[in-house]
């Protein structure tokens, strides 16, 4: 009757322990597949037992036990051998975007870094951000203006540092929106690895999950954002029952959006673009409009997203792929750590540049119903592989790895570093077990 509720219930596997936790209900993800998210206020020693009952029944596996010891998330104790933990996260063993990146580097030169890096990217673009990593302690300087950003790239670091040891590096974190380092491999001097959050089919940069999806992943059941996990159970109604327009709403970041919005006063019948707030060409307003904002759950009632660049690449790609739309993709020299596991025609339709051939990939998906819905539900099944929480931890954690293999001296903390400290957790007990008790190191 659509009344009986999943329930899912979270305990501590021994009676002696008690913790809180925070179970929200279950994302309906409308394919028979449901997302349980759960947010912990302590630790538990012994493990936890998870039961997911329809009804009173249990369902599916239920019970689940999740051996111990399990910690919450401001709780610092580091699992010292990185192969236990990537074991235990089912890291894959190869990401061939960091293969494909780290080519250009076969070694990392940190003096030729500390003469060059502040002298030509610190005073033209200002958002480079200078990290070194020592005993699993987080130490940083800003170097130019624009490093505000860096309150994401911190707290990974650090969240990433409270769950395994990672390995001494010393490395320079671009904050800003444009990769930076365009020299070839075989320019005299060569490319240096500058980190980003982007990357580009002519620059070298080595690419990190944009600091937007890690944050979403960090702020799960925290924040009131839309997170990659809520879209995917709030993916508007069944493909049958979506308007058959492709749809666009965001700001003027670039030019391609404004001719998206003529388009679509042209074609209302095939598109319904507006942009939502000009900053970049105010003198188009008056002729083009300003539209509502649109809540992100509200985009899935259309069958098409139309995906265009922003000032690099359209960040909310990951979120559109997870919702059940097909994506009209704009090509593009811009990409994120991810791309590279998809293919156009087959998790997304491809759009030319200058958009000229958008309408006809409308019409095609509007005539190929079938077809259409296939690579939507393909796209969306590949994000929920290469998007799920633990595959960015595995992801931050194999560039450190990769990049500390690499450098060609001990990295250092250098004058004007600070400490970038932990968060305090005077909230949720927090004592480690797998440090050795203290009676074995005498």
């Amino acid at each position: 009757s659509g009344t009986t509720q999943f329930k899912v219930v979270i305990k501590a596997l021994s009676p002696k322990e008690v913790t809180r936790i925070y179970t929200p209900l279950p994302l309906d993800r409308n394919d028979g597949t449901f997302l349980m998210r759960y947010r912990m206020y302590g630790s538990v020693t012994k493990g936890l037992k998870i039961e997911i009952l329809y009804g009173d029944q249990h369902v599916a596996r239920s019970p689940y036990i999740l051996k111990g010891p399990v910690y919450h998330e401001y709780c610092d104790c580091p699992e010292e051998d990185p192969e236990v933990w990537q074991n235990l996260m089912s890291c894959p063993s190869q990401e061939p975007q960091i293969t494909k990146d780290f080519i250009s580097f076969p070694a990392i030169d940190l003096q030729r870094m500390l003469k060059e890096i502040p002298e030509k990217f610190s005073q033209t673009r200002g958002a480079i951000v200078h990290y070194t990593i020592l005993d699993n302690h987080i130490y940083r300087r800003s170097l130019g203006k624009y490093t505000d950003f860096k309150m994401f790239s911190d707290e990974m670091f650090l969240s990433l540092a409270r769950k395994v040891r990672l390995p001494d590096v010393e490395f320079y974190l671009n904050v800003g929106d444009w990769p930076v380092e365009y020299r070839k491999a075989n320019d005299t001097p060569g490319p240096i690895p500058v980190i980003s959050w982007c990357g580009s089919v002519d620059s070298r940069d080595i690419v990190l999950p944009t600091y937007d999806v890690t944050h979403s992943t960090l702020e799960t059941l925290r924040g009131v954002t839309n997170d990659l996990l809520s879209i995917q159970g709030n993916t508007g109604p069944f493909w049958e029952n979506k308007t058959e327009r492709a749809l666009f709403r965001g700001r003027d970041s670039r030019e391609e959006r404004l001719h998206l919005v003529k388009l679509s006063k042209e074609n209302p019948e095939l598109l319904d673009a507006g942009i939502t707030g000009y900053f970049f060409f105010r003198e188009k307003e008056k002729e083009l409009g300003k539209v509502q904002l649109m809540g992100f759950f509200d985009f899935f009632k259309y069958k098409y997203q139309v995906n265009v660049d922003g000032t690099v690449a359209a960040y909310r790609f990951p979120y559109l792929l997870l919702g059940d739309s097909l994506i009209l993709k704009q090509d593009s020299q811009y990409y994120e750590h991810f791309y590279i596991g998809l293919k156009p025609w087959k998790h997304y339709v491809p759009v030319k540049r200058n958009l000229e051939d958008l309408l006809e990939k409308i019409k095609w998906a509007k005539e190929n119903d079938e077809e259409a819905r296939k690579i939507s539900k393909e796209g969306q099944l590949m994000a929920r592989e290469l998007l799920q929480p633990h595959r960015f931890y595995c992801y931050y954690y194999k560039v450190l790895q990769e990049y500390a293999k690499r450098q060609a001296s001990k990295p250092e903390i250098r004058d004007g570093m600070e400490l970038v400290p932990q968060p305090d957790d005077r909230d949720s007990v927090c004592s480690c077990h797998r440090k050795k008790p203290l009676r074995e190191d005498l």
